[in-house]
């Protein structure tokens, strides 16, 4: 008797498992498309960025309208509202959001790091996830430069 029930259980329990569906589920990943149009292309590789006009653009107000000029030597102008600010930990951190109103569905981030040690370090990117192409802030030999990337180069979907 005892076998039958060993037996009847473990029937049953295979043919729960055979009719479970939780091993059939596909698990939802995009696919990159590297197909989205480039927002940039018309736009340089790098484009030099000064620390006086990131300091000027990170104590700028919520609400405030206007064209961000990231650099005296370059031509290239952010037009944008500030959307976001803030500032974290007796204000090591400070970070402001500009939408763009030039380039469709961008946004431009920067951060200012002051670290313990008091070195100060900036972090940012000017990117659209409908398109193609962003810029990142880079610190290469000592000066600041928006430098052009890929989207799939630094965002995984």
């Amino acid at each position: 008797m005892k076998n039958i029930r060993t037996t009847v259980l473990c029937v049953c329990i295979t043919l729960y498992n055979l009719s479970s569906f939780a091993q059939e589920q596909k698990i939802p990943i995009n696919e990159p498309d590297y197909n989205k149009p480039k927002l940039f292309s018309h736009l340089p590789d790098k484009i030099p960025v000064s620390i006086e006009k990131i300091n000027e653009i990170i104590t700028s107000p919520v609400g405030r309208t206007t064209g961000f000029r990231l650099s005296e030597t370059s031509d290239f102008q952010f037009d944008g509202e500030v959307v976001s600010t803030a500032s974290k930990y007796g204000n090591s951190i400070q970070s402001v959001v500009i939408r763009s109103g030039t380039y469709e569905g961008a946004r431009l981030t920067i951060s200012k790091i002051t670290n313990a040690d008091g070195s100060i370090s900036y972090t940012g990117r000017i990117i659209s996830f409908k398109h193609g192409d962003l810029y990142e802030l880079q610190n290469q030999d000592g000066q600041l430069l928006l430098v052009k990337r890929n989207f799939y180069d630094l965002v995984n979907e």
